[in-house]
């Protein structure tokens, strides 16, 4: 009897890394198209599939951009859904991106952490993705903020106060 996989379910780890190997695949036509060298490495992290392009130099950098890497994310997970039938959770990291972008929002956060020192009861962020947001409400719990996610879609956005 065959198992039949729901959208609650789980992904096991051969189904995130078939995710990881179609996505690899889909990118490497991509950075082959766009004559840009790199190496792809693929791994499981945290329920979901990792892959991460990598490369000496700076021949990344015209794709590390944060709006960049979203949109390769988002086409990525595109080229896998349609290639296994399932909504991808993939992970891209595209020269250090998630690194940098983590620590951009590090800084957004101590900004943001200022001004309610000096008096704010509430500081708002800007609109981000939900990878992000989630980044944020991990930062802000390091730093001792009560973070909340406000608004929908494009505009969803997270504000931040003090316990």
């Amino acid at each position: 009897m065959s198992e039949v996989v729901t959208g609650s379910t789980e992904p096991t780890v051969a189904q995130l890394e078939l995710e990881g190997d179609v996505a690899a695949d889909y990118l490497e036509e991509l950075l082959d198209i766009a004559d840009i060298d790199g190496d792809l490495n693929l791994d499981v992290r945290q329920g979901r599939a990792y892959v991460s392009v990598e490369a000496e130099g700076d021949g990344l950098s015209v794709l590390s951009a944060p709006d960049t890497v979203q949109a390769l994310l988002e086409l990525t997970r595109l080229a896998v859904q349609n290639k296994t039938g399932s909504f991808s959770r993939l992970i891209l990291d595209i020269g250090g991106s998630r690194d940098t972008r983590r620590r951009q929002l590090e800084t957004l956060v101590d900004a943001a952490a200022a001004k309610l020192d000096e008096g704010s009861s509430q500081a708002s962020l800007p609109s981000m993705s939900s990878y992000e947001r989630k980044l944020v409400h991990d930062i802000a719990a390091d730093r001792g903020l009560v973070s909340e996610s406000y608004g929908e879609g494009a505009d969803r956005h997270t504000v931040l106060r003090r316990r």
